[in-house]
């Protein structure tokens, strides 16, 4: 018999799937040094994003229990 696969636990806590499928993740570069950085640089980094689609399946993968 075949062993389950297991979830990745790095990726769950990362990513994210939204209800029509796509992966949404946080942006790099926004843990420290942000005092030096602009308000504007700031703002246009804070916010979900989407993963892109050449990486989308990989991580579905992983997230797949």
């Amino acid at each position: 018999m075949g062993n389950k696969m297991k979830t990745h636990k790095g990726a769950k806590k990362r990513f994210k799937v939204t209800g029509s499928g796509k992966v949404r993740r946080r942006s790099k570069n926004l843990n420290h040094f942000n005092s030096k950085m602009s308000s504007r640089r700031k703002r246009r980094l804070s916010g979900p994003h989407l993963v892109s689609e050449a990486d989308e399946g990989t991580i579905k993968e992983m997230l797949s229990s």
